[in-house]
């Protein structure tokens, strides 16, 4: 069919939905028949997506099937080549994901639906459009498309719960093992073949940028949460949040993200920067507390006991419910021994850091003491934290002291901020009155 047939035909679906089949959502249905008419495809589009955004939209239609898709079908395909192609994807994610995972809503019952081969369909369709598309939607679809398989793949493993593979010795579940093996694969080549590119977004609009690496982020992050490492997922993680706005996450998805995050952080290799979601992302901390009666706000505790290194606070913590039938009790059991190194490190890393520049020879008495761990076992736990770069000094063995020159960067809470800004001001003022007796004593030539 030529061009102008299909806006005929999606102008007069328009019509017949407003008026007949879904008489409740009329003024939004009229809304997109006079902005077609209009030929105001922008204004559309933008329209379309914050429609088929809200899930209380949805319905049923007359034939049974899902109303986001037969909007998909007779308008959007229809003026598809009019509009911004991020736009478009971004409208087709949507449409496919209310396709996985809805329950369609009718005056007369409500009935449950899943159709997740339509779903996929609905991007892999779009996605042979790569020309018409560009750069930044095909990305966002693809990554949208392999999040789509994963949920499909592993269904409440990734979004009814907190059941980490990426920490949890349990990977059981039911989807055929080949199956399940190539397409874990094919995410992880789209993933590694697309990271590169995110960088060739630099030159487009900021919200675009932001909705591409949010999309791919959390593709990625799904697909670590599955087949792990944690230190990786929470890598991930930390991007995603740094591109989406916490408020577009519901109280439910918060507290699934906030448990695995603090799960991956705390037992994750390499992971000792805490303070990136202690204090940059302490509102999704606090959904841990806000939701659920608050069954697991002790893991903020616990967070906030390893950003500080406060040995004792996570002992009390650890005490109070290592015994709680919990996902993240069982799982942080399975991997108390880490947790346990990770803090008693950090604990040297902020006593470091609370140390003026010009104090920093270490005693191994005042260490332990601080650590809670043997005289003999200082020396183990200074060339641990020497060998992962948490410090940089010397041991003196015979001396029984550790001189430290370095320490890790990291994100600071306000009273290390305060401390940092009094340090700097110490500094200026010994400055200011090295140049005042350098002017006063040393002589002028000329």
């Amino acid at each position: 069919s030529t061009y102008a047939d299909m806006i005929a035909s999606a102008s007069e679906y328009l019509e017949v939905a407003s008026t007949n089949h879904y008489p409740d959502l009329s003024s939004s249905y009229t809304t997109f028949s006079t902005l077609l008419n209009q030929k105001l495809y922008h204004q559309l589009a933008v329209k379309l997506l914050s429609f088929v955004s809200d899930s209380t939209n949805l319905r049923s239609t007359p034939e049974g099937t899902n109303s986001f898709l037969a909007l998909f079908d007779s308008v959007v395909l229809a003026v598809e080549k009019k509009v911004n192609p991020l736009t478009l994807a971004r409208i087709a994610s949507n449409v496919s994901h209310s396709l996985l995972n809805t329950t369609l809503y009718s005056k007369d019952d409500k009935t449950a639906t899943s159709d997740g081969e339509a779903a996929k369909a609905l991007l892999e369709n779009l996605l042979e459009k790569k020309d018409m598309l560009g750069i930044p939607a095909t990305l966002y679809a693809e990554a949208k498309l392999h999040l789509l398989k994963l949920f499909l793949l592993e269904g409440n493993q990734i979004t009814g719960s907190t059941t980490m593979n990426a920490i949890s010795a349990d990977t059981s579940n039911s989807t055929p093992s080949a199956h399940r093996t190539s397409s874990l694969e094919s995410t992880r080549v789209m993933l590694e073949r697309n990271t590169p590119i995110l960088t060739e977004l630099a030159q487009g609009t900021e919200s675009d940028v932001a909705v591409v690496h949010a999309a791919h982020h959390e593709c990625a992050m799904t697909y670590r949460k599955v087949v792990g490492p944690p230190e990786k997922f929470y890598k991930d993680a930390i991007q995603y949040l740094s591109y989406t706005p916490l408020d577009t996450l519901d109280g439910g998805t918060q507290h699934v993200l906030a448990t695995d995050v603090s799960l991956a952080a705390l037992t994750g290799a390499g992971v000792y920067n805490f303070g990136e979601v202690v204090h940059n992302n302490a509102a999704l901390l606090a959904s841990l507390e806000n939701e659920r009666g608050g069954e697991s706000s002790w893991l903020v505790g616990l967070m906030k006991a390893a950003a500080s290194g406060d040995v004792t606070a996570m002992e009390t913590i650890w005490d109070a419910h290592s015994t709680q039938d919990s996902v993240a009790g069982r799982l942080l059991t399975q991997r108390i021994a880490v947790v346990r190194e990770k803090i008693t490190l950090l604990a040297l890393v902020n006593m470091v850091f609370e140390r003026a520049s010009s104090d920093r020879t270490l005693k191994f008495d005042d260490i332990a003491k601080r650590t809670h761990v043997p005289i003999d076992d200082v020396e183990w736990v200074v060339m641990r934290a020497l060998s992962l770069g948490l410090i940089g000094g010397t041991m003196d063995q015979v001396d029984a002291t550790v001189d430290v020159h370095w320490v890790m960067p990291r994100v600071l809470d306000a009273a290390q901020m305060n401390d940092m800004a009094t340090r700097f001001e110490d500094w200026a003022a010994k400055v200011t009155k090295t140049r005042e007796f350098m002017s006063e004593h040393v002589p002028t030539f000329g």
